[in-house]
């Protein structure tokens, strides 16, 4: 596979251009499908199964039932995502020691992309009270999404060296917020006008759903085709005669056992996966939030959000600079401190006080895409070369795979005050417990530890 060779930052090569639009593609999926859209439509859903006839607006006390669990339907779209990380926390670990076997990672990614694009078309036969589809592939999609990302980060380290890690991984994130932005603006037209067009809300929303997964499996050809040149590691001949599975369980026990060697990046992971999980579950709620607790219309909603996803652009551009003077760890530690005040914030919102929830909106779009986009090079930096999809996998278990904390705290505090209010500002908890673990994290020596050359700001 192509490495850099110098330490000098130099002018945007072809392969990263090429990389960026993997960002482009998924956000799509993660913008109207995961944060905006599905969590309100399946929460109907499994309202209208559970108290069929229910007014919008109207609580549903019934619960639902799986395997002989109450589950109320305001939680299962909090519990869907749940599930699905738990899952992907074993999955994922597998994936990287997998890709940094395989001969050909650039065509591992992709299949994980266009399976996890299919479950997203899939997604328009959701209808009536068969909420339990809509669990099942938003599981998948969940998974395929975190799989491909495995390999796509890993991609970054043999792209960009540490100079120039910063700038590739905000622009990529912000070319998502594009991206994602651009589709959501003709999701909000469509639910808009949906009236005038003939058809009803639900189908509206079922299209814009199938959009997005379109868009996703569409635009994943740009990166394929950009880096399809890319090869994996040479397999030594005690490698080759064991295969990919049986190599790849061998470097999973390996990766655990030398994780210890490297207290920084372990110190890091850890923080991670508490500030991560605060985040996620923030930008995965957050639209049910609007609707369900502060009384905004799905059109309104929608507006906001795409509010929020160009204001993201330029906040990952913004904090991708900032990290270039400053260095990525402090800006990152400055983004959690703004999530601490976005939730708190969130917490007294009046119901219907439009103003200040785009005001809070301005805010989540400053500090979204620079804290995601700065971690993902942070990280980077504490991993040794030749490993990138293995360690990488660890990390996408804790983005993809272990958020299931923030997620189970929020469906579980839901399931008890019937407020989400309260399921909100309990999340205050991952930012600050994620915030004081990272500022323990030594980055300097945590980059030493693993080899890597020390970029001139850390």
């Amino acid at each position: 596979m192509t490495d850099v060779a110098v330490n000098a930052a130099r002018p945007e090569t072809k392969e990263q251009r090429s990389w960026y639009w993997y960002d482009w593609a998924n956000s799509a999926y993660v913008t109207t499908t995961a944060t905006v859209l599905m969590g309100p439509y399946l929460t109907a859903i499994a309202k209208e199964a559970a108290c069929p006839g229910i007014e919008a607006g109207v609580a549903c006390t019934t619960n639902l039932s799986v395997l002989g669990i109450p589950i109320a339907p305001g939680s299962v779209y909090a519990y869907t995502v749940t599930f699905s990380t738990i899952l992907s926390a074993i999955v994922l670990i597998f994936i990287g020691a997998i890709a940094d076997r395989s001969p050909h990672p650039t065509k591992l990614f992709a299949r994980f992309a266009w399976t996890g694009a299919l479950a997203a078309c899939l997604m328009f036969l959701i209808a009536g009270t068969n909420w339990q589809l809509g669990v099942v592939l938003v599981v998948i999609a969940t998974i395929c999404l975190g799989a491909s990302l495995v390999v796509y980060d890993s991609i970054l380290c043999r792209i960009a060296n540490e100079n120039e890690r910063d700038r590739v991984s905000s622009k990529g994130w912000a070319m998502g917020y594009l991206g994602g932005g651009i589709l959501l603006a003709v999701n909000f037209a469509l639910m808009a006008l949906h009236g005038s067009l003939g058809i009803s809300e639900g189908m509206a929303v079922r299209i814009n759903l199938l959009s997005a997964g379109l868009w996703w499996a569409a635009f994943t050809f740009i990166p394929y085709l950009g880096l399809r040149h890319l090869t994996g590691t040479v397999a030594t001949p005690v490698e080759r005669q064991r295969g990919v599975i049986g190599g790849s369980l061998s470097q999973l026990a390996s990766t655990f056992r030398e994780l210890r060697l490297y207290p920084q990046t372990m110190l890091f992971l850890l923080a991670y996966l508490f500030f991560n999980d605060g985040i996620q579950t923030v930008i995965g709620n957050s639209s049910l939030y609007g609707q369900e607790e502060l009384g905004f219309s799905q059109t309104t909603v929608l507006a906001v959000f795409l509010f929020v996803q160009f204001v993201a652009f330029f906040g990952a551009r913004f904090f991708g600079a900032a990290a270039q003077r400053v260095g990525a760890w402090r800006t990152v530690l400055g983004g959690i401190i703004l999530w601490s005040v976005v939730v708190i914030i969130a917490f007294f919102v009046p119901s219907r006080a439009l103003a200040i929830f785009v005001a809070l909106g301005l805010l989540i779009g400053i500090v979204l895409g620079g804290t995601q986009a700065l971690s993902r090079s942070l990280y980077s930096q504490l991993i040794p070369r030749g490993r990138e999809a293995e360690f990488f996998s660890l990390y996408q278990a804790m983005e993809r795979g272990t958020s299931w904390l923030g997620t189970l705290a929020f469906g579980l505090v839901y399931q008890f005050t019937h407020s989400y209010r309260w399921a909100i500002v309990v999340l205050i908890v991952f930012f600050i417990v994620g915030g004081a673990l990272l500022s323990r994290v030594r980055m300097r020596e945590g980059i030493e530890q693993a080899g890597n050359p020390v970029p001139v700001v850390v």
